[in-house]
Order: C-alpha cells, then structure tokens, then sequence
C-alpha cells in the first residue's frame, strides 16, 4: 500500500472504532457487504467514495476531510498522480504526420510470430489459473458468514497496538495502531480557526495532537514532560487532511501540552493542556479585548 492508502485505512479504522460499528452493522446500514467493508477497513482494496461518505454519516463525522484523503489515495491507486504530461506539439504543426511503413523482414516476422505464441500460452496460463482460484474461492468458508475476528497475518494491519509507553516515544500513533478508538483528552480552537486535539491511547500508553483546518507552514507539537514532537504542515494535501504529531509516553495523572504555531510571522503561540484520567475540555482563544 502507497503511505495515501496507508494514512486512509487508519482514518476510518479510527472513525469505525470510536463510532462502536460492527462490519455487520456497517453492511447493515450501507450498501456495501460485510466482506467488503473488510477488504476496505484492512487495506486489501480502497473504498469507493461513497463508502467513505456513508461511513462518516454514521459516525456523524464531517466527510470534507476524508474525502479530501480519499481523493489523495486513489489519485495513486489509480496511478492517475503517476501519469506522465503529453508531450507538447511542436510549434506550427498541429496534427502528427503519418510515417512510412515498410514491409517487415523475415527476422521481423518471426519475432512477430513468437510473440503471438507466448500471447496465446499466457492467456491459456491465464485461464487456468484463474479457474483453480475461483475453484478455491468456492471451498473456503463464505465470509459474509464470519464474525468480526483476528485478521489473518498476510493483512498488513492488525486491531493490536504495536508499541506501549516508551516503546511508543516519538513513533507515528496510525502506524502502531495506537489511533483506533482512542479518547480525546481536549480540544482547542485556535485563532486562526484551526482545531488541535490531545488524543490518549490507553492500551499504548501514549499521547499526541492531531489536527485539522489549518494552513501550511503552521506546526503543532506536543510534550508530556520529555521529548516535544511537532508537525509541520508541509503542502495542501496535509492542510486538507488530519495531521498528527508523534507520540509521547504518559501515565494516569500525566499532564500533557500541546501548542499550535501559525504559519504567519505576526501569529501568537498558543498552547492548552490537559492531564491524562481528567475530565475532556474544549477551548477557545481569549477575545481581543
């Protein structure tokens, strides 16, 4: 998966977790299957869009964001970000010229010969191939049938966090997981209109800021009473999508800060905190006077 897909499959793993949404419930309620929703939410193939839209409805979650995500993934899915330009037509000629054709060779026509062959032996390949796993499909147990389960080991994810505590210090929260249901320690509004967010894992034992509505150039970092990790907000595609610094190791009854820098020169810092078991607040800046 391209680090887009990546980054996607952990935003809705997230929203599906916090939203307390079975594959059941979301085959239910949406229209697409059980199997489907798996295939989505482990990676195995992108979502259509619609399914991002239905997912967020029922999480009552805003879709701007993810969609703006989803858009980033399949433009490298689709290798749409990786098509070369055409290239530009000479000045003055508008219309390609038809070139000469000359008769093939007889070395020509047995390598045109040869290649026909090899077409037809993989196509052949192709098919019966194709048949043993469409026959193998057949046997194996029918998955709209499975309860919610541990993933397989070829599925690049699993639900388990893959670090706690200091094993967590400065690594990124979806990465290792620690970003699936996680609590929202505080919220902050910024002046500038973004948000910030102290998010906790209790099962990592880690804390870090996500982010969102917010500009390029602008950093957000985070610190427990170590380390302090940051993100800048490198280019339009992070200013369009949640933003997440590193994490940081905490404990019940740590306090944790975050502090938002905006891009523009004249822009004040403004940090809030919060203590990890304490009840979740949300905060605005100070009006002008």
């Amino acid at each position: 998966m391209t680090t887009e897909h990546t980054r996607l499959v952990a935003a809705l793993r997230e929203l599906r977790a916090g939203a307390g949404l079975s594959l059941a419930a979301l085959a239910e309620r949406t229209a697409y299957s059980k199997s489907s929703w798996e295939r989505y939410l482990n990676g195995k193939s992108l979502p259509p869009r619609q399914a991002v839209r239905d997912l967020c409805r029922l999480a009552n979650e805003p879709d701007g964001r993810l969609l703006a995500l989803w858009e980033i993934a399949e433009s490298h899915w689709s290798g749409r970000a990786e098509a070369p330009a055409p290239a530009p037509t000479p000045p003055g000629d508008e219309s390609p010229r038809p070139q000469p054709q000359e008769p093939p060779s007889a070395g020509t026509g047995r390598r045109l010969l040869r290649g026909r062959l090899l077409v037809v032996l993989a196509s052949a390949y192709t098919v019966i191939v194709g048949g043993a796993a469409a026959l193998l499909f057949l046997l194996l147990p029918d998955s709209e049938a499975q309860e919610d389960g541990p993933l397989p080991a070829s599925v690049p994810f699993s639900l388990a966090p893959e670090c706690h505590g200091a094993a967590c210090e400065g690594r990124d929260p979806m990465r290792l997981i620690c970003g699936i249901g996680p609590e929202t320690l505080a919220s902050y509004r910024t002046a500038t209109g973004a948000h910030v967010e102290l998010r906790h894992s209790k099962k990592c034992g880690a804390s870090w800021a996500r982010s969102w509505g917010t500009e390029i150039g602008d950093r957000v970092d985070v610190t427990a009473g170590g380390p302090t990790h940051d993100v800048r907000i490198r280019n339009k595609d992070d200013a369009a999508t949640f933003t997440y610094t590193e994490m940081t190791e905490v404990r019940p009854g740590s306090t944790v800060r975050a502090c938002f820098r905006p891009a523009s020169a004249d822009g004040e810092r403004e940090c809030f905190e919060a203590r990890v078991g304490g009840a979740a607040t949300t905060t605005r800046p100070p009006s002008p006077q």
